[in-house]
């Protein structure tokens, strides 16, 4: 396997994949893998591992593969229908819970605009049992995974089938002290710039916005947050960075305006709070 792939990925990344393939066939966690010498495969499992490899080698990412995702220490179920979840939303779901937490509200709400897998709602739920947590998307195969990854995870979120940029979609939706949202984000004029196992197998419809209204999401969620954010409410969305003094300027409008860089040093989260 390793020599197979060695021209497909970097050594590092090459031996993190290694680790989680043989995790997935053994059920051997990696710190078993470290105490204990991985046992021989039966002849089932290599020809599971060759499957494996043959789909790696074509640049497939390896969590669509093996059909899970890590998020904030969670195992998430992921396919072609949606995201795979970034460590910089895990670092904008930290904020939200930490500003959750401080809160004086006592029975909030929080909805999460295209939800994708239901990791962001999904964990906010799981840190912030008492908050009510619904969420939306425009894609019902999408939906389908976040309620399974919901159900998993023992986790009473609410799911809405809903096209979030159809306003008159919007009455079908309540009041929340919290919205959040990683709309798509990446201009189409990027799309050469993106890794191959980006724009050839996670979904388009989640990834990208025309170059012509590349802000049109921060809009529609700006107008929304207006409308249907209860008096102190915020909403945080996550960001492109290349974007973000457009957006911080879409959203003047709001009291308070608070803009984050990720652990890489790059603008990729805002606050705006009514």
């Amino acid at each position: 396997m390793t020599k197979e792939l060695r021209n497909v990925y970097d050594s590092g990344e090459l031996k993190n994949i290694i680790e989680l393939v043989i995790e997935h066939i053994t059920n051997m966690s990696r710190t078993e893998q470290v105490k204990n010498k991985v046992p021989y495969l039966t002849c089932t499992q290599l020809e599971y591992l060759d499957a494996i490899t043959e789909r790696l080698k074509k640049n497939e990412p390896v969590q669509y593969v093996l059909g899970k995702a890590w998020f904030a220490g969670m195992k998430f179920k992921v396919n072609k229908n949606v995201l795979i979840p970034r460590p910089e939303t895990e670092e904008l779901v930290d904020w939200i819970v930490k500003e959750s937490q401080m809160s004086k509200v006592k029975s909030q709400n929080i909805i999460d605009i295209g939800t994708g897998s239901g990791c962001i709602p999904v964990i906010l739920k799981k840190k912030l049992p008492e908050v009510n947590v619904s969420a939306i998307d425009v894609c019902s195969e999408a939906l389908f995974t976040a309620t399974e990854n919901a159900i998993e995870l023992n986790a009473d979120v609410n799911f809405l089938l809903l096209d979030f940029l159809d306003e008159e979609k919007w009455n079908e939706l309540g009041k929340y002290d919290i919205v959040v949202s990683n709309p798509p984000y990446v201009k189409q004029s990027e799309i050469n710039a993106m890794h191959e196992r980006v724009k050839e197998f996670e979904p388009h419809l989640a990834l990208f916005v025309p170059d012509e209204d590349a802000l049109l999401f921060y809009k529609k969620l700006s107008g929304f947050a207006v409308n249907h954010l209860k008096p102190g409410g915020s909403l945080f969305v996550e960001i492109n960075e290349s974007l973000s003094e457009q957006v911080v300027n879409l959203f003047r409008g709001f009291a308070n305006i608070e803009l984050r860089k990720d652990m890489q040093g790059k603008d990729r989260m805002i606050k705006a709070a009514i």
